[in-house]
């Protein structure tokens, strides 16, 4: 019987996908996000072990807040698609019984066509785009952006719905290029129903304390209002460029 490591869950989830929706946090990530707020979902081989019947029956009693509210599950964490045998099976099995709208929250750090069953099984993806600029990226979390882009490029290719969303730090993603070639990408994307502006906090340092980890953002504020306001439009001035072409 197929397990999977699971972090935690949430039964009344508002933000994560459309309506009201059960989410389900795996373990393990491969980026290293200078701002994660979850850094304990890292290790890919902690959490709670839990088969795709456990985690059904942690769904089944509040079906009807998901369904009237036009809600569902979504899968996160972490990184769900590095355990995606297990997250496949679940979404299959939550579509056979109930029909359930399914959401997969990730960074896209995996090749789609290996998870192509996966994503088949997927009404919406909401896809974590940390940033635009490849060197940036890597300094920000450790890793290339090459897999998340190629990522959003086979969801727009294959007609899959997507909403991107974007963490803002100050002095991190502020540039104004940067923010035009943000949306100049997304400009080229099909499927695209939202993109959202996710503005950096520091709610989960007390969690890096915890792990005896040195958190790499202290100090640095909340973005202002006014510079999210900002930010959204240099992207969509960048989202006109490409669109005009």
């Amino acid at each position: 019987m197929i397990k999977g490591h699971v972090h935690s869950i949430e039964t009344f989830g508002t933000v994560d996908g459309p309506g009201i929706r059960f989410v389900l946090f795996m373990q393990g990530c491969l980026l290293k996000c200078q701002y994660c707020h979850n850094p304990d979902t890292w290790g890919l081989n902690e959490g709670n072990e839990m088969s795709v019947d456990e985690v059904l029956s942690e769904i089944e009693p509040y079906l009807q807040y998901y369904r009237s509210s036009g809600g569902g599950l979504t899968v996160s964490g972490g990184e769900p698609t590095l355990q995606f045998p297990f997250v496949t099976q679940v979404f299959k099995e939550a579509k056979r019984r109930w029909n359930l709208h399914t959401t997969l929250d990730s960074n896209g750090y995996n090749e789609p066509e290996k998870i192509r069953e996966l994503l088949e099984n997927t009404d919406l993806v909401l896809l974590d785009l940390k940033h635009i600029n490849d060197e940036k990226h890597i300094e920000l979390t450790g890793k290339s952006n090459e897999r998340t882009l190629k990522m959003a490029r086979w969801l727009s290719d294959n007609g899959r719905k997507m909403w991107i969303r974007h963490v803002y730090v100050p002095g991190i993603h502020e540039q104004e290029e940067d923010l035009l070639e943000l949306g100049r990408f997304i400009g080229t994307l099909n499927g695209v129903e939202k993109f959202e502006i996710l503005p950096y906090h520091q709610m989960g340092v007390y969690k890096w304390e915890a792990l005896g980890k040195v958190y790499p953002l202290e100090g640095v504020p909340s973005p202002t209002e006014e510079e999210v306001a900002r930010a959204y439009r240099l992207i969509e001035e960048g989202r006109r460029q490409t669109q005009m072409v």
